[in-house]
């Protein structure tokens, strides 16, 4: 691919304006020698601005999103997307999230510009789980565990019955739960069936991702052996 066009496909402005920025000298290969148009540089060689190029397409990020952000980019207000850096809402293919966590809830959010991936992830198939820390409104009344687990909750105006969830108590009105599909809201409505209400929900792991040591708001890019953890390897 033309340095002008991966430039450009990785959001760094359009096409006119990376020709600019060559001419100018701002693209170099990793010793600061000043790259052409048609230079055949590897990616991994090449600056812009004397910074490492994005990743190429394929590229897989984890963010710990905070409270009052939306995924869609339909929506009003703030967007997850705010968080990145603005070059890469210009990405080609464009970047998408690999499911959504609404407004109120925080956590690990996975995104991506690979749509294989992206549906090996969200498939029925793959069966990723997903790990919630649930605060609720009122204490636990002891059968929902085995109500989760059992195959058999059906969610109101669903005509099938939830996976299996595993439910690990921490407190009288905490909770981890374990999910292995996703469904619309499917955590809040869960609690609403036992007659409970969600006051605070935070997706803690992806598979066996994690968000520890990610402040909020924070993101990075993972490698092969983080998007393993995706699914268990």
């Amino acid at each position: 691919m033309r340095l002008v066009k991966l430039l450009a496909n990785l959001g760094y402005g359009s096409r006119k304006e990376m020709q600019m920025a060559i001419r100018n000298g701002w693209v170099t290969d990793r010793d600061g020698n000043r790259l052409k148009a048609d230079a055949k540089t590897a990616h991994e060689d090449i600056r812009f601005d004397d910074e490492p190029l994005d990743p190429d397409q394929g590229v897989v990020i984890l963010m710990n999103k905070p409270l009052g952000y939306t995924c869609s980019t339909k929506d009003q207000g703030r967007l997850v997307y705010d968080l990145l850096p603005d070059r890469f809402r210009m990405r080609k293919p464009p970047l998408s999230t690999i499911g959504r966590l609404d407004k109120e809830t925080s956590g690990a959010l996975l995104f991506t510009d690979d749509g294989t991936f992206l549906h090996k992830v969200i498939s029925p198939k793959s069966e990723v789980p997903k790990v919630y820390e649930v605060t609720l409104d009122r204490p636990l009344k002891g059968d929902e565990a085995a109500l989760f687990a059992s195959g058999e909750m059906m969610l109101e105006s669903e005509d099938k019955p939830l996976k299996p969830a595993e439910l690990e108590v921490l407190g009288d009105t905490s909770a981890r739960l374990t999910l292995h599909e996703g469904r619309y809201h499917q955590v809040r409505r869960m609690f609403a069936a036992t007659g409970n209400h969600v006051t605070e929900l935070s997706r803690s792991r992806i598979g066996l991702l994690s968000v520890d040591g990610l402040e909020a708001g924070s993101w990075k890019i993972l490698s092969e052996e983080d998007k393993a953890l995706i699914f268990g390897v």
